[in-house]
């Protein structure tokens, strides 16, 4: 298991208890590494500074404790943002009806790994469905995503600022 899936299994529960779910972490450079959180609140609502400074002191106390980065490191803790990433299953079915770009570790049949279109949620057998420009729909496996975030447009903006309820 990658540092970064170790990590996530070591905090994953305590950031759930306090409420939050977990969207990814990731750990940058090796020298002074960067262990990046990305958190959300599990009710949907905003996710504030103090929410911020809620998960790094509670994820701090297991990181001093398991040592799983043996030299120094930053901790950076934060929303996963509006272009935000999709890291799991039901942030595809969340988000659907959203552009979305989305890059597979490895290429389909014909050897293509990186699309961009409308996500349309869930498909057979754990695929990401996505509409591309042309009206196709294309169904990508979820466990050959690489990398794949929601694309910044004035409908996603709209969509995540305007209040509840309206």
């Amino acid at each position: 298991m990658d540092l970064a899936k170790r990590i996530a299994a070591m905090i994953a529960p305590t950031i759930e208890d306090l409420g939050f779910d977990l969207v990814r972490v990731m750990v940058k450079g090796s020298r002074e590494p960067l262990l990046q959180i990305m958190a959300e609140r599990a009710d949907g609502s905003g996710f504030d500074v103090e929410d911020c400074a809620s998960v790094s002191r509670a994820i701090s106390t297991i990181l001093d404790v398991e040592d799983p980065i043996s030299s120094e490191f930053t901790l950076e803790v934060s929303s996963p943002g509006i272009d935000r990433p999709l890291t799991k299953l039901k942030h595809f079915e969340s988000w659907a009806g959203f552009d979305a770009k989305i890059e597979l570790s490895k290429g389909l049949e014909d050897g293509r790994k990186r699309y961009t279109g409308r996500l349309l949620g869930l498909g057979e057998n754990d695929t990401v469905l996505i509409e591309n420009e042309a009206g196709e729909t294309i169904a990508l496996p979820f466990d050959d995503l690489y990398r794949a975030k929601l694309l910044l447009t004035d409908e996603l903006i709209a969509a995540v600022t305007r209040e509840p309820n309206t």
